[in-house]
């Protein structure tokens, strides 16, 4: 082996212990020398696919020596002989005459993870995005301006703005939500509207008529 791809070779098989040892067990490191792709896996750093030291290059490997530019590829899905799946990484080694002479693979089993990812996200589904949402308020003041700022937020124009029946529809809305059962609010709400207090008590009797009648 020429002295410089032996060098290179040697730095590689540094770098596949290396990131063994940092990301332990459940990856491997595979280093390639291209000049027998028949047996061209010459080390290996953990042990992931089952492989040994003389294995084939893999056909993803024949497939991109095929090419004219040769790239690097990363996080890309494999599968291992046993089923395991595969977060892979592939880096070519090239020497100063820019030749591919042989590759760090990079195979980290994420099964576990994603067996761990399925559970967490099952736990952490609610039934209802919005049913049973919940703020919490360090103060009565804050209450009435968080659950305001709820119910407007989706007429997208000033409060101020909003037409009549649009108006009914947003204290119909704060009161399903128990805002007048705060002293207060009233008089927030009034002025946000741009209404008197007058003409809110009005909307709720309106409301209220309504509800009663249609209960009946």
């Amino acid at each position: 082996m020429h002295d410089e791809n032996a060098l290179i070779f040697d730095h590689a098989i540094r770098i596949a212990d290396i990131l063994v040892k940092m990301f332990g067990s459940s990856c491997e490191v595979a280093v390639h020398d291209f000049s027998n792709l028949e047996s061209s896996l010459i080390y290996l750093a953990g042990t992931v696919t089952g492989r040994d030291v003389g294995s084939p290059a893999t056909d993803l490997v024949l497939q991109q020596l095929k090419k004219k530019e040769v790239e690097d590829f990363a996080n890309y899905k494999t599968t291992s002989p046993k089923g395991e799946i595969l977060k892979s990484s592939t880096i070519f080694l090239k020497n100063q005459n820019d030749d591919v002479i042989g590759a760090i693979c990079i195979n980290y089993d994420i099964s576990l993870m994603i067996q761990l990812g399925g559970k967490i996200k099952d736990f952490i589904r609610f039934e209802d995005e919005d049913e049973g949402k919940e703020n919490f308020y360090t103060n009565v003041q804050d209450v009435i301006r968080g659950i305001t700022q709820q119910v407007l937020e989706k007429y997208h124009k000033a409060p101020a703005l909003l037409e009549t029946e649009e108006k009914i529809e947003v204290i119909k809305e704060m009161d399903s939500k128990g805002v007048f059962l705060i002293k207060g609010a009233i008089g927030y709400i009034a002025s946000v509207l741009g209404v008197s207090k007058f003409t809110i008590y009005n909307y709720l009797q309106k409301i209220r008529t309504e509800e009663t009648f249609n209960s009946d």
